[in-house]
C-alpha cells in the first residue's frame, strides 16, 4: 500500500516495473476501485479503496476478517468515451489483443500466470489460446555483441493469427517495441511455408544490456541509432572496438536479423523462388519493358512480396529501374572523366565496356516500354470496335480520341498521347496536324470554311518532323483521315460519302492557298497531292460508294484503293479489321521479340 501511494515507486523494480503503470488505468477511467484480502504476519486483512485522479486514494477501509483466501480483485469503471469508440467490443477479441500483447509471458521462460477472460456465458482461457497459436516449439540463440550477451528466441506462429513478421524488443520480461521486419530480410514477407505448412515468423529480444538501457515509459530504449565510423584499414579492430564501445540499434539488429535469416533459411528459399518466379510471370504477361534490365535489378537484390498486386509489382520494379536510370546517368559523368579514381587504360577500358553494356540494357527497355504500349493501344482498340451487349457499336469519337484526341494540333502537348502510327507510320511525320479542327483555325491554309475533318495533315520533306527554318519546301503533301463508327451502314452521295468528304476538304484547302505550320507558302499549293484515309467497316453502304468511285479491293478483301487523277489523290478505305490485322503485322516483328501474345 505504501508502494501504491508513492510516485515512482521501485518496489517491484527487479521484476522490471516503474511504478507508473497504476496511474495509466486513469487516463481511461474515471475511477478504480480496489479491494483484496492479504496476510499480515498471522492475520488475515480486508482493504477497499477508491482510486481517482482527482482525489487520489480515498475511502480506505482496512479490517480484520477470520477465514478466506488471499486475493485482489480491480475494477476499472467510467470508461473514457473516445477509448470506448475504438476499443474492442467482444470478449474473442479483447483475448486475442490480450494474447498477442502479453505473448512474450507465455512463450519466456517460467511462461505465464492463467488468464482468464469471461465475457457474459463465453470463458476463453488464453492459455488454451495460446496452444492454438503457437505453430512448433520456440528455439533461442544466443548472440555476442562485443562483451554484451543478448538472446533471440525464434517462434513460428500460425499463419491465420498474425500478419506480419516481427522482432519484439524485450527488458525486464515484457516486450517495449514489436518492429516490423517484412522486407527487411530478402524473402521474408508475410507468412512461409516450411515442411509443416504455413506459418508466421516472431522473435524475442532479450538482453540484461536492454533491460539497463530501456526508457523509464518503457516505450523505448536508450541506444546509439548506428555504430561510430571505423576508418577501412581498421576493420580487424571492429571487435575490439565494440568490446570498449556499446554496441548500438542498428548494430544490434543486423546481428539478429542474420540470426534470423539463418532460422529461416530454407522457408526464405522457397520464398524467394516464389517471389522471382512472380516478378517473371508478371515481366512476361504484362511488363517486358523490364525484361532487358531484370538481371540488373536483380544483382541489387529483388526483394519483393510475391503476393503484391499487380498495380503495386509494377510501382515497385519502375522504381527499381528509375534508379539503374539514375546510375547510368551517374556512371557517364565517371566515364567521361577519363582520371575518374587514377583508373589505368585498361581499367578504364573494362569500366567503359561495363557502361556501355548497361546503358543498352536500359535503352532497350525504353524500346520494350514502346512497343508494349503499342500492343495495348491495339488490345484497346480491337475490344472497342466489337458489338456491346445492347447490340451497338462504340461512338466513333471513342475511336477518334484513341488515334489522336479530339480538338487539338501537333501544337499540343496532348498531341504526344497520339496514334497515328495504327493508319500510317509515316504520318508521324508531318509539319502540321489538326484532329477535329475547323478548316479556317488552320494556320496552313487561308481557307474560310467551318468543316472539321477529322484528321489533317501537312507533310513536307525538309526534315522528318518540322519544316526547317529557310529554304522553302521541294514538296509537300496533305492528309486527310475520316473516321466513322463501326458497323455504320448510311453512306451516300453527298455529305453522307466518306470518300466525297475528304476529296472535298483537299479541294477546300488547296483553294485557300498552303502554307507551312511557320507561315511560309508551298509553291505549287493547288497541285499538291492528296491522301486520303477512310476508316470504316465495309457496310453495303460504303461498298456501294467504294464501287462508284471506281476503287480496287485488297489482296485480303478487306478494304479498297485506288487514284483520282481529277483530285490528284490516292484513296484507302480500311475496315476495322484490316486497320488492326496491318498494324499488328507491321508490329509483329516487335512483339514476337518481346514475347507479346498474338491476340
Amino acid at each position: 500500500m505504501v508502494s501504491f501511494e508513492t510516485l515512482d515507486s521501485e518496489y517491484k523494480l527487479n521484476q522490471g516495473c516503474r511504478g507508473v503503470g497504476r496511474l495509466l488505468w486513469l487516463k481511461a477511467f474515471r475511477n478504480v476501485e480496489i479491494s483484496s484480502i492479504f496476510k499480515e504476519g498471522n492475520h488475515l486483512k480486508e482493504r477497499s479503496f477508491r482510486f481517482t485522479a482527482q482525489d487520489g486514494v480515498t475511502s480506505h477501509e482496512e479490517n480484520i476478517v477470520e477465514r478466506g483466501e488471499t486475493f485482489a480483485e480491480i475494477n476499472l469503471a467510467g470508461f473514457g468515451a473516445s477509448y470506448q469508440q475504438s476499443s474492442r467490443k467482444k470478449g474473442s477479441t479483447i483475448a486475442r489483443d490480450l494474447l498477442e500483447h502479453c505473448l512474450w509471458y507465455f512463450v519466456r521462460e517460467g511462461g505465464a500466470p492463467n488468464i482468464v477472460i469471461f465475457d457474459g456465458p463465453d470463458t476463453i482461457d488464453l492459455n488454451v489460446m495460446f496452444s492454438d497459436y503457437m505453430r512448433s516449439s520456440s528455439k533461442s540463440d544466443r548472440i555476442l555483441i562485443g562483451n554484451k550477451e543478448f538472446y533471440v528466441v525464434h517462434i513460428k506462429l500460425k499463419a491465420n493469427v498474425k500478419a506480419s513478421p516481427t522482432l519484439n524488443w524485450c527488458a525486464a520480461n515484457r516486450v517495449v517495441i514489436a518492429e516490423g521486419i517484412s522486407g527487411k530480410i530478402a524473402g521474408l514477407h508475410g507468412s512461409l511455408i516450411d515442411t509443416e505448412g504455413e506459418f508466421t515468423y516472431s522473435g524475442y529480444l532479450t538482453s540484461d544490456f536492454l533491460d539497463e538501457r530501456v526508457r523509464p515509459e518503457r516505450t523505448d530504449f536508450n541506444l546509439n541509432e548506428v555504430a561510430s565510423g571505423v576508418a577501412d584499414d581498421e576493420q580487424d579492430n571492429v571487435q575490439e572496438a565494440l568490446l570498449e564501445e556499446e554496441p548500438s540499434r542498428s548494430e544490434i539488429r543486423d546481428l539478429v536479423l542474420k540470426q534470423v535469416e539463418n532460422y529461416l533459411a530454407d522457408s526464405l528459399t522457397v520464398a524467394r523462388d516464389r517471389g522471382r518466379d512472380r516478378v517473371e510471370e508478371f515481366v512476361s504477361s504484362k511488363a517486358p519493358r523490364y525484361r532487358p534490365v531484370l538481371r540488373r535489378i536483380d544483382e541489387k537484390g529483388l526483394n519483393l512480396d510475391p503476393s503484391l498486386s499487380d498495380k503495386d509489382l509494377e510501382l515497385e520494379l519502375h522504381k527499381r529501374l528509375a534508379e539503374l536510370e539514375a546510375e547510368v546517368l551517374r556512371e557517364g559523368q565517371e566515364v567521361l572523366e577519363n582520371t575518374i579514381l587514377n583508373l589505368t587504360d585498361e581499367d578504364y577500358a573494362k569500366k567503359l565496356d561495363e557502361y556501355l553494356a548497361k546503358v543498352e540494357d536500359v535503352k532497350k527497355s525504353d524500346l520494350a516500354a514502346y512497343v508494349s504500349r503499342r500492343k495495348l493501344i491495339l488490345d484497346l482498340l480491337a475490344h472497342v470496335i466489337q458489338q456491346q451487349p445492347n447490340g451497338s457499336y462504340c461512338r466513333e469519337d471513342l475511336i477518334h480520341n484513341l488515334i489522336m484526341p479530339m480538338r487539338t494540333t501537333s501544337n499540343d502537348s496532348a498531341h504526344r498521347a497520339s496514334n497515328l502510327w495504327i493508319i500510317d507510320e509515316r504520318l508521324a511525320f508531318h509539319n502540321y496536324l489538326a484532329s477535329d479542327k475547323p478548316l479556317r483555325a488552320m494556320p496552313i491554309t487561308g481557307s474560310t470554311s467551318t468543316k472539321e475533318p477529322d484528321l489533317l495533315a501537312l507533310q513536307t520533306c525538309n526534315t522528318p518532323v518540322l519544316i526547317t527554318e529557310g529554304d522553302s519546301p521541294r514538296w509537300a503533301s496533305l492528309s486527310v483521315i475520316e473516321i466513322k463508327r463501326p458497323m455504320r451502314n448510311d453512306a451516300a452521295t453527298g455529305e453522307k460519302d466518306p470518300i466525297e468528304q475528304c476529296l472535298n476538304y483537299l479541294q477546300r484547302v488547296r483553294e485557300g492557298g498552303v502554307r507551312t505550320a511557320k507561315g511560309r507558302p508551298i509553291p505549287g499549293a493547288n497541285k499538291l497531292p492528296g491522301f486520303c484515309y477512310i476508316i470504316a467497316d465495309l457496310t453495303k453502304s460504303i461498298l456501294s460508294r467504294c464501287t462508284m468511285h471506281r476503287l480496287n479491293p485488297t489482296d485480303d478483301g478487306m478494304g479498297y484503293f485506288g487514284y483520282h487523277e481529277h483530285f490528284n489523290a490516292y484513296i484507302e478505305v480500311i475496315s476495322f479489321d484490316r486497320l488492326l490485322s496491318v498494324a499488328n503485322q507491321r508490329n509483329r516483328a516487335f512483339f514476337d521479340v518481346l514475347d507479346l501474345p498474338a491476340s
